[in-house]
């Protein structure tokens, strides 16, 4: 673990295994941290916050911009690293770190722009001034899923805004964590600005970042379920809380759309991280003029992706994190399958040859999906694409917002009005239209409802670390 600006042990001195998902041996062990561990990563970040939070813009923007050159001049070695314990294709792991270098990027430019404002008053003998500070020390919780660039999207804005921090990162991809903060440290952050504390099991970490009255902010990436819990924690030290949560996307497929071009969207979007990913579409609606010629092409596309480990060429998609995802994804399947669905693709669990001692499941299409079917109300995380065909073009945008879920939603039309009328009524904090990629590290990335509280990215993403303090002057 990475405590006061030092490599250290667990305070207890146990460890856990790192395994790789597609093969299942051990890659490398990590200390297993508890509560007195985050305590003392809290304490270092506390007390190095004064120091931090007053040293310059400009000097802490340039660390940033050295850690960005770092990362680009190590990707190589960082998505091989990511393939090797998190399973995504060796191609998807380069972007990804090139996806969370420009974080660090864009924040270190952010930085210089933390302003003030000088505000009028209805007295004459009097000033208003309002500055923005950084909030203190936050704590962090990221997800397995985007081992790296879940880090540089809360790291890059809490130290450019000023904060300090305390990282635990997810059980099962903690390497990659290590890699990014040994790169920070040779940046130039200073020791107790940023912090690390791994373990097996979250919940006495959780605990601490939510109980503790020196953590000023919780920001959290993972599951609805866990980040309720995070954030009702959370409410009782009034901490500030941003969290990103699940998503049950729909891809609406409008009958002027053509049909080829957004199959070919859904495809590479949807098993993109084998479908592990918050922003994947979980509802494919397709009208039924254009049904043919999408599932035509979506089967294709479907079929001739390979499955297997992502440091293999010609790999599309890997495995999925661990045998409990293979079995959540399974249940859907056979729960659709039950009700009726076609399965003109996959279906079944991948165990052959060099599969067998991985987590795979083959890429997997269903076809004749209906709202009882499980796949329909739940996120699925893994490669499923559920078409749904529709009639009624007015109907499409209220089967779509039906859901607890919020994040992403997707959209293809050649109709400029049935564009801005859909992403006006469709209540997502993100809407691709002919876009599978409506990300970037200068946009606000968050969502509505069960789907998160605050946005990432973008001006708003240094927002959440900030506080704003307001001075009456008196010039009598």
């Amino acid at each position: 673990m990475f405590i006061n600006g030092e490599w250290v042990d667990a305070q207890g001195g146990a460890t856990f295994d790192v395994t790789n998902p597609a093969t299942g041996e051990k890659i490398g062990e990590m200390p297993d941290g508890a509560a007195a561990d985050a305590e003392l990563a809290i304490q270092a970040a506390d007390a190095a916050f004064a120091g931090w939070s007053t040293t310059t813009a400009y000097a802490r923007a340039d660390i940033l911009m050295r850690a960005w050159q770092l990362m680009n001049d190590q990707a190589d070695e960082l998505a091989h690293l990511m393939t090797m314990e998190q399973g995504k294709p060796l191609k998807a792991a380069r972007f990804e770190v090139g996806y969370g270098a420009d974080f660090l990027r864009w924040f270190a430019e952010e930085a210089r722009r933390i302003t003030g404002q000088w505000l009028p008053s209805s007295r004459p003998d009097q000033r208003f001034l309002s500055v923005r500070q950084p909030v203190g020390v936050v704590a962090a919780i990221t997800p397995w899923n985007y081992p790296i660039s879940m880090l540089t999207r809360k790291m890059g804005p809490a130290l450019a805004a000023g904060c300090t921090m305390v990282l635990k990162p997810a059980e099962a991809t903690p390497l990659c964590a290590k890699a990014i903060f040994e790169i920070l440290a040779e940046a130039g952050v200073p020791a107790g600005v940023m912090n690390m504390v791994t373990a097996q099991d979250p919940v006495p970490i959780g605990d601490i970042f939510t109980s503790d009255r020196r953590v000023k902010k919780l920001t959290f990436t993972g599951s609805t379920a866990v980040g309720k819990m995070l954030a009702g924690k959370a409410a009782a030290s009034l901490q500030r809380v941003s969290v990103e949560l699940g998503g049950h996307a729909p891809f609406i497929v409008y009958p002027d759309a053509d049909p080829e071009q957004a199959a070919k969207g859904a495809a590479a979007l949807k098993f993109l991280n084998s479908g592990q990913a918050c922003i994947s579409p979980n509802r494919l609606y397709v009208h039924r003029d254009a049904a043919d010629a999408f599932i035509g092409t979506l089967t294709k596309r479907v079929s001739a992706l390979q499955t297997g480990n992502g440091m293999h060429d010609g790999v599309g998609v890997g495995p999925l994190v661990n045998a409990a995802a293979v079995e959540k994804v399974a249940a859907q399947v056979e729960d659709a399958r039950s009700k009726g669905a076609g399965i003109p693709v996959g279906g079944y669990r991948m165990t052959e040859g060099d599969l067998c001692d991985g987590h795979f499941y083959a890429p997997t299409l269903l076809t004749d999906v209906t709202p009882d079917m499980t796949v329909y109300r739940e996120e699925t995380f893994g490669p499923v694409a559920p078409v749904v065909v529709y009639d009624d073009v007015d109907q499409v945008i209220e089967l779509a917002n039906d859901t607890h879920y919020g994040l992403a939603a997707y959209v293809y039309t050649q109709n400029l009005k049935t564009a801005i009328s859909a992403f006006e009524a469709l209540r997502f904090g993100i809407v691709g239209i002919n876009d599978v990629n409506p990300t970037s590290a200068a946009v606000p990335f968050g969502g509505m409802n069960d789907s998160g509280l605050g946005r990432e990215g973008g001006h708003e993403g240094l927002d959440e670390y900030l506080e704003t303090k307001t001075a009456g002057i008196s010039l009598r």
